[in-house]
């Protein structure tokens, strides 16, 4: 069962990185690249309690947060061009 799981995570995976390749706009490349992320914390989930190390799931959590909060910065980076700024602030 664990097998079938880890084949279709692979396939979904190379699904995304098609998307991420083809994608008309950036957004459609940074939402694939978070799909992706998204696949590889299911991966290593499924990869630990097929090895018998459940404790891999830590790792995969670590690994979620990780993806989100480097989402959110790409995006910020995208729309506004700089990571440094603080554009909260209404501007006069």
């Amino acid at each position: 069962m664990f097998t079938a799981a880890l084949i279709g995570i692979l396939i979904t995976m190379c699904l995304a990185l098609a998307r991420g390749a083809l994608g008309p706009t950036v957004f459609d490349r940074i939402l694939a690249v978070n799909a992706m992320g998204t696949q590889t914390v299911l991966l290593i989930a499924v990869a630990g309690f097929w090895s018998g190390r459940p404790e891999w799931l830590d790792l995969a959590l670590v690994y979620a947060l990780v993806n989100f909060v480097g989402t959110i910065a790409v995006l910020k980076y995208t729309r506004f061009g700089s990571l440094a700024e603080d554009h909260t602030r209404a501007r006069p």
